[in-house]
């Protein structure tokens, strides 16, 4: 299942005007990219102060558009999730644009190059495409957006099919504020996604699920378009026993409930010491309840469509026709398929093969497995693919170190859950099947830049003593520099 672009699965071709005009346009931009191939501080300082000025002159709107895509999505999650960390990544980006920008020099080996100096100059690729899920859309678009603008870049967005109230606001007044050979936005109007991730872009960047990623990558693969895949997967977190509980339960379902789970860093199961399982489980009934009253809370999101409710409602009733216990969270119906809201649920005694313990929930659903040790609870994660996030709780720096350096993950965060992700000067991306490359940070930047090496020789070069024809000299300066 593909939580984050499923409506493309079975998408039809794409129309041929749209594909022409996504052609067209990437000609408009590589143009423009070859008139001004490497823009100066001021002018990309400038897109980033255009990226800021459009989510703050929208920002209502903006919010509006999300809360309608999903039927309805909390306000305060939109400005935690979305506005707020996209106007923290471009204000990141442009505070250390210069630094950034500099042509860094590197060492050189004075014996063989006397005077001469090595360089590496980051340089613009060209046009970027970025694809983005729906799930944190403005975020997703404008991080993305900050970064490849910052490295002097054209821009392409491909938008989720569930995102179309969002698509058609950025449609309608991006232009405003980007001119089209600078940026351009795509909607999802039915196998688009297909036809742009075969484009001849000099970067793409897709975030989304992992099956999906394998075809964007396959796609892109007849361009040796290099990718950036940010993929998700099932991040867990292990709590160990010396950790205190309530903490760790208050930390842990905030995360797995901000977006009711629709959340790629999310905490998909629960590791806990076997004989703390029912202490959490009490922990979680009295907490949940506080922060949301009931299903129809203000502060609770709906889940994105009426597909993605039916299939996590099938994985609940296939664990609990498998042997395990549902336990909700919130007094009365477990659900409301009308609103699209599944109650928070733990799920405990779940079979290892059962679906909510081998894909990607993307939901407000928390297994729970019991463990006797560290060492069965390490394997129990090493027995699938490397997660994109890994949540180790522990007051003890060498566990810790111990679980971080057996665990390969693509970030970690320690005594708590997400905000690894909120770190603007912190890498993201994962690893194996959570992903390849890093997005975010000066890690960022640099991936959507060329680093060119660059020699200059010495006004009097050595190596004219080693030109052919071979004499004695160069004998013994070779045998020397050959030992």
């Amino acid at each position: 299942m593909d939580p984050r672009h499923a409506p493309d699965r079975d998408a039809p071709a794409c129309d041929a005007r749209i594909a022409a005009a996504l052609r067209s346009t990437l000609d408009a931009q590589r143009a423009a990219h070859a008139a001004d191939p490497a823009p100066a501080y001021h002018a990309r300082l400038a897109d980033l102060h255009a990226l800021r000025r459009f989510i703050r002159d929208n920002r209502e709107a903006l919010v509006e558009a999300i809360d309608r895509d999903y039927g309805h999505r909390s306000r305060h999650e939109t400005l935690l999730g979305d506005i707020t960390p996209a106007l923290g990544s471009i204000d990141y980006c442009a505070g250390r644009l210069k630094r950034w920008m500099r042509t860094r020099r590197r060492g050189i080996d004075v014996l063989l190059y006397p005077g001469a100096r090595n360089r590496v100059k980051p340089q613009p690729l060209g046009v970027v495409g970025i694809i983005v899920p729906w799930n944190f859309p403005v975020f997703l678009v404008f991080s993305a957006l900050a970064t490849a603008f910052a490295a002097g870049n054209r821009a392409m967005v491909k938008l989720s099919e569930n995102s179309r109230h969002l698509a058609s606001l950025l449609l309608e007044r991006l232009p405003r504020y980007f001119p089209p050979e600078k940026l351009s936005v795509w909607d999802e109007s039915g196998g688009v996604g297909i036809e742009f991730s075969r484009l001849g872009f000099d970067h793409l960047l897709f975030t989304g699920s992992t099956r999906t990623g394998r075809q964007v990558m396959a796609a892109a693969a007849a361009n040796l378009c290099p990718v950036t895949l940010e993929l998700g997967g099932k991040s867990p977190a292990l709590v160990c026993r010396d950790f205190p509980l309530r903490t760790a339960a208050e930390r842990i379902l905030f995360a797995k409930l901000l977006n009711a789970g629709q959340v790629c860093t999310t905490v998909d199961y629960l590791l806990l010491p076997e004989d703390r399982v029912a202490e959490f489980v009490h922990l979680a009934r009295q907490i949940v309840p506080a922060r949301y009253a009931s299903l129809d809370s203000p502060d609770y999101t709906s889940l994105i469509d009426t597909r993605a409710f039916d299939r996590i409602v099938a994985a609940l009733e296939s664990a609990r026709a498998a042997g395990a216990t549902l336990v909700p969270l919130l007094p009365g119906e477990p659900w409301q398929r009308e609103t699209r809201r599944i109650a928070p649920h733990l799920v405990l005694d779940a079979p290892g093969e059962c679906e909510l313990l081998q894909q990607e929930i993307f939901g407000p659903i928390l297994p729970v497995v019991g463990y006797v040790t560290i060492g069965e609870a390490v394997a129990f994660i090493r027995a699938r693919p490397h997660p994109l996030a890994f949540y180790p709780f522990s007051r003890d720096r060498h566990a810790i170190a111990t679980l971080i350096d057996q665990v390969m993950s693509g970030g970690v965060c320690v005594n708590d859950a997400l905000w690894q992700v909120a770190q603007h000067d912190l890498p993201f991306g994962g690893v194996g099947a959570s992903g390849m490359g890093q997005c975010h940070a000066e890690e960022g930047f640099l991936a959507l830049s060329k680093l060119r090496p660059i020699f200059h020789q010495a006004p009097l070069s050595p190596m004219r003593w080693l030109w052919p024809p071979f004499g004695r000299f160069a004998d013994r300066v070779l045998d020397f520099l050959s030992r």
